[in-house]
């Protein structure tokens, strides 16, 4: 059985960690050769031994994430923050499951996705290829371990993992079962490959890339860290800003409907980045909708704050600040406003939305399709919860995490947003005149 790796020294001396860094590098990339290469077959074998492995040490995992828990309370972590970190058995066997759907989800390289022959004669296909090397850098939520490196053999990319120092324990101890599924299945477990060391200098050996290992950084985490992330990275960048997402409910909403699906995506979990934050109500139907929708909320525990037009509904409410529209609360909290319709909603998202995951509840099929066309997030959902932002939710068996830029990949991303394409051209003894 594979040895969990142990946890690296804090302070490693400079030249240490710098050859610790880019010897990860070297074996990513040469890793990533043999497996954008094996067979689907192969890579099939090895995210279902994953899951196995991951099932059969899930006693040693939790243990881990219990010793990561206890020092994070006492070092007085948020609530939000304990969420995601947080592991028991059923959430555990949640992230083996999420193994065995990537396993058997269809195998994305050598798919070919257009193929045509222009006037010159040549057969031109462009075919799904790995992107190579990638790496991950995340705050928090251990399952982002598993998730990760499986989507990344999906689509047949090595990975080098760099978690959050508060989940150390539990990220090591997940690496270990993932490495034996790898070497079970007889690929190297080079593959997967996750940073030992609490010290935040690694993060910077990362951003420049190690002398050109990694073709693409991914950053999952808050702000600062993805502000950071692309600001000093010297490679490419698929970012995840956090998710300031709205539900608006029009004057043609159901009350019901628009009660169920705004509790829902505030209250199911408030710590995950498609929890809604801002909950925008068209001024014509705000007294039929508001009352019940914020009655509701505040059953379920959730503490609101309204500007002064939604206060006079709901007197009992918070007078937000020009601070709450912005703001991320991953907290039992939800800023409300009333707006002028579906184009007031449309300029407030355009103002404070960060691009990650937008929701309208409505009847009238015009204003519907009016929202799902203008508002700017790599998801939108019409009379649906923001907290079905989730590439398990997609059908993707997982995901890396929501991206909001705009270029290579956008909303969700699975296996298949993890692959480049190259041009394969066949021809018949052409020469161009």
């Amino acid at each position: 059985m594979t040895q969990t790796a142990e946890i690296a020294p804090d302070r490693p001396t400079d030249s240490t960690l710098e050859a610790d860094m880019l010897a990860l590098g070297r074996k990513a990339r040469a890793a990533a050769r043999d497996l954008g290469l094996a067979p689907p077959e192969t890579r099939t074998r090895a995210i279902a031994g994953m899951a196995k492995a991951l099932k059969a040490r899930s006693a040693e995992v939790l243990e881990a994430n219990a010793a990561d828990l206890e020092a994070a309370r006492a070092k007085g972590m948020a609530a939000a923050m304990m969420d995601r970190l947080a592991l028991d058995e059923k959430r555990l066997d949640g992230v083996i499951a999420a193994l065995e759907k990537i396993a058997a989800i269809p195998d994305p390289v050598g798919i070919e996705t257009a193929r045509w022959t222009p006037d010159n004669g040549l057969d031109i296909a462009r075919v799904r290829t790995p992107i190579g090397v990638l790496a991950i850098i995340y705050e928090s939520r251990p399952n982002v371990t598993a998730d990760a490196a499986a989507l990344a053999v999906r689509a047949g990319n090595a990975v080098i993992l760099r978690g959050g120092s508060e989940c150390l324990r539990s990220n090591l101890a997940i690496h270990g079962a993932l490495a034996e599924g790898l070497e079970q299945a007889g690929l190297s477990p080079d593959c997967v490959q996750i940073v030992t060391t609490r010290d935040r200098a690694a993060v910077g050996h990362i951003l420049q890339g190690l002398n050109g290992s990694i073709d693409l950084l991914i950053p999952r985490g808050g702000r600062s860290l993805v502000e950071r992330v692309q600001a000093e990275a010297r490679v490419a960048v698929l970012g995840h800003l956090e998710g300031v997402n709205h539900v608006y409910v029009d004057a043609s909403a159901d009350p019901d409907m628009a009660r169920d699906v705004v509790v829902n995506a505030k209250m199911r979990r408030v710590s995950v980045c498609g929890a809604a934050e801002t909950l925008l109500v068209d001024k014509a139907g705000a007294e039929r909708l508001l009352p019940g929708i914020a009655e509701a909320l505040k059953a379920a525990g959730c503490e609101l704050r309204a500007d002064p037009a939604a206060r006079a509904l709901i007197p009992d409410a918070t007078e937000a600040t020009d601070a709450d529209w912005p703001t991320e609360y991953l907290a039992a909290i939800l800023a409300v406003k009333l707006v002028d319709g579906i184009d007031g909603a449309l300029d407030h998202i355009a103002q404070f939305g960060s691009g990650h995951t937008e929701a309208i509840v409505a009847s009238d099929e015009g204003v519907l399709e009016r929202f799902l066309a203008r508002a700017d997030a790599g998801i939108v959902l019409a009379n649906a919860s923001t907290q079905y932002a989730d590439g398990g939710e997609f059908g993707f068996g997982g995901e890396i995490g929501i991206s909001t830029d705009r270029l290579h990949a956008r909303g969700p991303v699975g296996a298949e947003q993890l692959t480049s394409f190259k041009y394969v051209v066949r021809g018949k003894g052409h020469a161009r005149p």
